[in-house]
């Protein structure tokens, strides 16, 4: 008896120490990662977003609060302004302009924690594309993710309507541990 409660005390253990490096250091491929708005209220939902396929890091550790921050320039192909509010920061762009490889190299230098890059389609509500490296020798090391066009946009919105400089996030968000958690998902998109 004393050998199988050890047996099932180290499996329990191991599965443990997985199911932390898989939620903090990376996801399989076609997974999502999923961030929770905090604040502003009428955009605190559960999202979705791909992380890119060949290029940047991973998240190594969970962001209880962190700030959601737009860049200026929206599309980040230039050098960004305000970094010191973008310092340590998850920062939103758009997609266009540039490749994804830029933009994530253009946030990484200004200071940025990770980049969440919207869809320029403000209407897409539910097509993830695979973020590629541009061939390249840029390698940032920030995570990069994929945000769908309208999630986005409804951010980005809410945000400019409220007159606020950023959003309120938890980045990443294990939502199979969410089962006390009332699962909140934009009314906008179906997942």
């Amino acid at each position: 008896m004393a050998n199988v409660v050890r047996a099932a005390a180290s499996l329990l253990t191991i599965w443990s120490v997985v199911m932390h490096f898989t939620v903090l250091t990376g996801l399989g491929i076609h997974e999502l990662l999923y961030f929770r708005v905090i604040s502003p209220d009428d955009i605190s939902y559960i999202f979705s977003a791909a992380p890119a396929k060949d290029f940047g890091g991973c998240f190594t550790s969970f962001y209880d609060e962190i700030f959601l921050v737009p860049a200026e320039p929206a599309d980040a192909c230039s050098d960004l302004k305000d970094t010191e509010i973008l310092q340590g920061q998850v920062v939103l762009v758009e997609r266009g302009g540039c490749s994804f490889v830029e933009k994530a190299h253009y946030v990484e230098e200004a200071g940025g924690k990770a980049v969440l890059i919207a869809d320029n389609a403000v209407d897409n509500d539910n097509q993830y594309l695979d973020m590629i490296t541009d061939g390249s020798t840029t390698k940032p090391n920030i995570p990069a993710l994929f945000l769908l066009g309208r999630d986005g946009m409804m951010i980005r919105r809410s945000l400019q309507r409220q007159s606020l400089p950023w959003a309120v996030i938890s980045i990443p968000v294990n939502v199979s541990f969410l089962a006390s958690f009332p699962l909140r998902q934009p009314p906008w998109t179906l997942w």
